[in-house]
C-alpha cells in the first residue's frame, strides 16, 4: 500500500512510533509559531538531531497543485565572509506547520516512494537505482546554488543502509549524456506514474496548528489546489540516520 494517511496526536511517543512505522506523522498541541517547528524537532529526534535548517514561510493566494516531491535543495550564502548551508540535498526530515487554512482546497496527500517505486515496472527501477542524474541540473544558476552539479541516483542508500527515494523537479541528465534523450524519455514516464499515482491518493486536512512531520527519504507529499490564502511554515533537519 503506498498511500499514507498520518495520524493526529499530541504524544511523543506515538509520534516517533508512526515516523517509523509509516513515515509520517501530525503533531498536534503545539502553539501556532514558527518556533513550535524547533521544539517539535528537538522533542522527536533529541540527541540525534545534528542539523537545524532556517525556517521558511510558505504564502500562496489561490495557489495551483503542488505535485508529490521530497523536499530537498542544495544551496549555500556567504554570511560576513563565511559560506552558510541553508538547505541540503540529503534533508533526512521535513516538519511543515499550517498556520492559516485556505478558504477552500489545500488537502495534503502523501505517499511511501519506497513502496511505489517497487511497484513501477522493472526498467524503471533499473534507472532509478543505476543512473546518474543531476539533481538540480534545471535549476542551473539559481543564486546561491553550487557550480558544481549534484549528481547522484533516484534511489540511493546511506553508508549504514538507509534508503533515499528522492522526488525533486529540478531533476535533469548530465551535461553532454550520451544517453540524455533516453534520460529525458524516462524521467516523463516516471513523472506520468507518480501523477496517475497522485490522483488516487486520499487527501486528508490539516488544521490550523497541526505540524506535519515526514521522513523525507521515505514519504513524497503534496496538496491540492486552493482558494484563498494559505500560510504555512516549513523546516528540515539531519538526524544521526542521515550519516
Amino acid at each position: 500500500m503506498t498511500a499514507i494517511v498520518p495520524r493526529r496526536t499530541d504524544d511523543i511517543e506515538r509520534a516517533r512510533d508512526d515516523l517509523t512505522r509509516t513515515g509520517a506523522v501530525v503533531l498536534t498541541g503545539l502553539p501556532a509559531v514558527p518556533d513550535s517547528l524547533t521544539t517539535a524537532a528537538a522533542r522527536l529526534f533529541g540527541s540525534r538531531l545534528r542539523e537545524l535548517y532556517p525556517c521558511r514561510t510558505r504564502r500562496s493566494v489561490n495557489g495551483n497543485v503542488v505535485p508529490l516531491h521530497a523536499d530537498s535543495f542544495d544551496i549555500v550564502v556567504d554570511v560576513a565572509g563565511t559560506p552558510v548551508r541553508r538547505r541540503h540535498p540529503d534533508e533526512d526530515y521535513v516538519l511543515v506547520m499550517l498556520t492559516r487554512q485556505a478558504t477552500t482546497g489545500g488537502e495534503s496527500f502523501a505517499l511511501d516512494a519506497h513502496a511505489f517505486t517497487d511497484s513501477l515496472p522493472p526498467d524503471l527501477r533499473a534507472f532509478l537505482t543505476g543512473t546518474d542524474v543531476d539533481l538540480y541540473g534545471r535549476w542551473a544558476g539559481t543564486r546561491g546554488m553550487p557550480a558544481t552539479p549534484r549528481v547522484g541516483r533516484l534511489v540511493e542508500h546511506t553508508r549504514t543502509g538507509r534508503r533515499i527515494t528522492r522526488r525533486t523537479d529540478g531533476v535533469a541528465p548530465l551535461h553532454r549524456d550520451p544517453a540524455t534523450d533516453d534520460i529525458t524519455a524516462t524521467l516523463s514516464r516516471i513523472t506520468e506514474e507518480v501523477h496517475r499515482a497522485q490522483a488516487a491518493l486520499p487527501r486528508f486536512t490539516l488544521h490550523e496548528g497541526d505540524i506535519l512531520v515526514l521522513d523525507n527519504y521515505r514519504c513524497w507529499h503534496g496538496r491540492d489546489e486552493h482558494r484563498g490564502v494559505r500560510t504555512t511554515h516549513i523546516q528540515t533537519v539531519r538526524t544521526d540516520d542521515a550519516f
